[in-house]
């Protein structure tokens, strides 16, 4: 039997990603990974717990905090503020950490491997706001190619969500099922519940949820 293990973060894209691995390979099939790497929105890692409870599925939370230690982002480094803009240099938000992605995805490989899961499925979109650079279809192709490389496997990274727009990304939401477990997702960058509504995290859901004409479970529920 084929098996899938998603990386779960808590939010919106994510929890979108855990449905369509359980509406392919069945809720039986799927287990989920979170990673602690030190964010300041902490708050994700009992909604990440909170989504896969609901779905039924088992989470496991990984503490990979190397990424607090080098700082320098937005995301866990409290002396920049998430809505301070980008970087001059690199014209990247400052809410991106560098390889964020790429170690995400290699620990989960890792974790995968010892359970004899080949697939992996994660919420990473080129046509995201945000342009990272790992999250790209070339970045996550040539990740996938090396992972199976050094560990002479299988695995196949799935991306659901790689060419959706956030509207497109809400409908998928609704089809599969998934609206009811959007009350327990988070997504602002400053933590916030209810989100604080101003940071660029919390406008590109809304603006997704509002051109899909579907009301945000999480704003309802406040």
């Amino acid at each position: 039997m084929d098996k899938a293990l998603v990386v779960l973060s808590g939010g919106q894209d994510s929890t979108t990603c855990l449905y369509w691995a359980i509406d392919r390979f069945g809720a039986d099939a799927v287990d989920s990974v979170t990673f602690d790497y030190g964010q300041r929105h902490r708050v994700e890692l009992e909604c990440a717990k909170a989504v896969a409870a609901f779905a039924g599925v088992g989470n496991t939370c990984l503490p990979i905090d190397t990424f607090a230690a080098l700082g320098g982002d937005a995301l866990t480094d409290s002396d920049i503020d998430v809505e301070s803009g980008t970087d001059t240099e690199t014209g990247l938000p400052n809410t991106f950490v560098p390889g964020r992605n790429l170690i995400f995805l290699t620990y989960a490989a890792a974790y995968a491997y010892q359970r004899k899961i080949d697939h992996l499925v994660t919420g990473v979109a080129q046509t995201d706001y945000s342009g990272y650079p790992d999250c790209r279809e070339a970045t996550i192709s040539a990740l996938q190619q090396s992972l199976r490389l050094g560990m002479e496997s299988d695995v196949t990274i799935h991306t659901p969500l790689m060419h959706l727009s956030k509207r497109e990304t809400v409908l998928l939401a609704r089809d599969l099922g998934a609206l009811p477990a959007m009350a327990l997702t988070h997504t602002c960058y400053n933590g916030a519940r209810p989100p604080c509504g101003n940071c660029a995290a919390c406008e590109l859901r809304a603006r997704g949820f509002a051109e899909a004409g579907v009301d945000d479970p999480l704003v309802v529920a406040q």
